[in-house]
């Protein structure tokens, strides 16, 4: 019996990983699970580690859950990742932004947005240095929303719309995970090629 695991998951799997992810999100939404997995940084401080990563999959309602999985599924249908890859990154730029957080102000946090700028950055930011020349578009284009955040606030429909604050910090936290991502990427497959 073989069992599924992220060695043998491959690019053909991709929508299998968006649906499990999508999966997840939906059941970190049920309210006694929620409030185990919110990034609280009080609870975390006394212990509750597992809250640095599970605080981006859980969502303040059903407008923010399913804008961040739309966002998701169209990334990942834009940049075609592997899905070993999607995983990956998910998990990393869910541990940066998690540990992150600590370093801003925040006292909660939850939403997908912040692995969503990082996605988005470390795939274009691929794609362009591998050459593809209107991705570099895409990586000042995030470059300038993230940057724009930073100066003059999130817009306020969509924080109206998710009945929170837009944390504008997870999306630099995002954003700086998935432009080192795409970088060291790069690197990698440049110094595997040059040794093979």
């Amino acid at each position: 019996m073989r069992f599924l695991t992220l060695n043998t998951i491959t690019r053909s799997h991709l929508y299998l990983t968006l649906s499990l992810i999508s999966v997840m999100c939906v059941l970190a939404q049920w309210p006694p699970l929620a409030d185990l997995l919110v990034w609280n940084r009080q609870a975390i401080m006394q212990g509750q580690w597992w809250r640095i990563v599970t605080g981006n999959f859980t969502h303040t309602n059903i407008a923010h859950l399913s804008m961040n999985l739309i966002a998701l599924w169209l990334i990942s249908l834009i940049f075609r990742p592997a899905a070993r890859g999607l995983w990956q990154q998910l998990l990393l730029l869910s541990l940066l932004i998690g540990i992150g957080l600590f370093w801003s102000d925040l006292y909660f946090y939850v939403g997908l947005s912040g692995i969503l700028h990082g996605l988005f950055a470390s795939f274009a930011l691929g794609e362009a240095l591998q050459g593809r020349k209107s991705s570099w578009l895409l990586v000042v284009g995030v470059c300038g929303k993230v940057i724009w955040e930073q100066c003059f606030g999130a817009s306020e429909a969509t924080q109206a719309l998710i009945e929170a604050p837009v944390a504008i910090q997870a999306h630099l936290l995002g954003l700086a995970g998935g432009l080192f991502l795409g970088c060291s990427t790069r690197i990698k497959t440049y110094w595997l090629g040059s040794v093979g």
